[in-house]
């Protein structure tokens, strides 16, 4: 049992680990993060000494959420893998972490409803599984950086769905072009493959909505197209059944969740080979400063929930949302996860997996700049620990 692992043995964030192929040195991981500096939506220069600052020997990073295709974009300036000049510009950014000893997927994303005209061709309405727009209560950048309103979606006709299955595979294929190691499927924080899952939102009577088998059927169709391009063993997929993020709500995250891992699994085993893991956002997660309404019980509670997915998911588990230091030595101790993923300290930290080791203090991060353009302000010039020293 995972809870057994006591004494001497218990791995910690640093303890070595082997996922699928690769050999990871350390078990602290870069969470995808929208970050806004991807000029045109082509990846440049700042974004290869962003992710160049954070990768360690043996360390895994995850891009920020790379758009499938140009319906797929709900933010400014964020980067595609659907072009040639995209995937060129991947690769040196690829290229930088490999030089570095790293190793680094790309994280296929599509906003779905979470989206606005003046992103989409033609100015059309963004697709999603509903027309029910995202509520008031949250907020779309827009390009001048004003917030708007998100607008009423469209709903996908069942037999443009293959369709954008077919974009996750093309994607997939572009970034293993680029030289990544492998990429994740966004499922999550209520983009288009979680409006899909959610029955909160999924108000579909076709084969793709009602049931949860029926809900899940987009994400499978989306992992199955993928592992068949590109191998089981470079597809990870990242799921927030708890996060009610953009209004992503369901009535039973623990059956939706352990409904999507029974699946997996099941599809695991006919390809004979596992995925290269399964991401869960727990729900201590909030994005733009902005926490999800309602209460999700209490820390015990969360836990448990966290470990029901964990304990039915075969295969390599990564947790992200809200983790400190303490937060992630626990969780891999106790065998709540394998992997812990970092986001916001990780900003402002490009050495966070040195500072987490030292137990050293951590620079603060500006939420003003989260989202911002600049190549460099709040994006590349945080100081590693080295720097800081040699001021004092």
């Amino acid at each position: 049992m995972k809870q057994s692992i006591m004494g001497d043995n218990k791995p910690t964030l640093f303890s070595p680990y082997k996922m699928g192929n690769l050999n990871l040195c350390h078990r602290v991981v870069l969470a995808p993060m929208t970050r806004c500096r991807a000029v045109n939506s082509i990846p440049n220069e700042a974004l290869v000494e962003y992710y160049r600052q954070r990768t360690t020997a043996g360390g895994f990073l995850i891009t920020e959420g790379t758009m499938i295709s140009p319906t797929a974009a709900g933010f400014p300036h964020v980067p595609g893998i659907f072009t040639r000049e995209q995937i060129e510009g991947w690769k040196k950014v690829v290229d930088a972490v490999h030089k570095q000893g790293g190793l680094i997927f790309c994280q296929l994303w599509h906003v779905g409803r979470a989206s606005h005209q003046v992103y989409q061709p033609d100015g059309d309405a963004p697709i999603s599984s509903t027309n029910k727009p995202i509520s008031n209560k949250w907020k779309i950048l827009m390009p001048d950086a004003t917030y708007g309103r998100y607008p009423e979606p469209r709903p996908l006709a069942t037999h443009e769905i293959p369709q954008v299955v077919e974009d996750y595979r093309l994607a997939a294929i572009n970034a293993i072009q680029a030289g990544f190691d492998g990429i994740e499927i966004h499922g999550a924080h209520g983009y288009l493959l979680d409006q899909f899952m959610k029955d909160g939102i999924n108000d579909r009577t076709d084969e793709y909505g009602g049931s949860l088998d029926n809900r899940c059927k987009f994400l499978l169709q989306v992992v199955r197209a993928v592992a068949a391009a590109i191998g089981a063993d470079r597809v990870g997929v990242r799921i927030s059944p708890a996060i009610d993020h953009l209004d992503a709500m369901d009535s039973d995250p623990r059956s939706l969740g352990l409904a999507v891992i029974e699946r997996l699994n099941k599809l695991q085993f006919e390809l004979g080979s596992k995925l290269s893991y399964l991401h869960v956002t727990q729900p201590r997660y909030t994005a733009y400063g902005q926490t999800e309404a309602g209460s999700h019980g209490s820390e015990e509670e969360i836990g448990q929930l966290m470990r029901s997915w964990r304990g039915a998911y075969v295969g390599t588990f990564i947790c992200s949302g809200g983790y400190t230091r303490e937060l992630g030595l626990e969780a891999v101790a106790q065998g709540d996860a394998d992997l812990v993923a970092y986001g916001r300290l990780f900003i402002s930290n490009p050495d966070l997996v040195l500072r987490l080791k030292l137990n050293a203090p951590l620079n603060r991060y500006v939420r003003a700049t989260f989202y911002t353009h600049h190549p460099v302000v709040g994006y590349t010039d945080y100081p590693s620990l080295d720097k800081v020293n040699s001021r004092l």
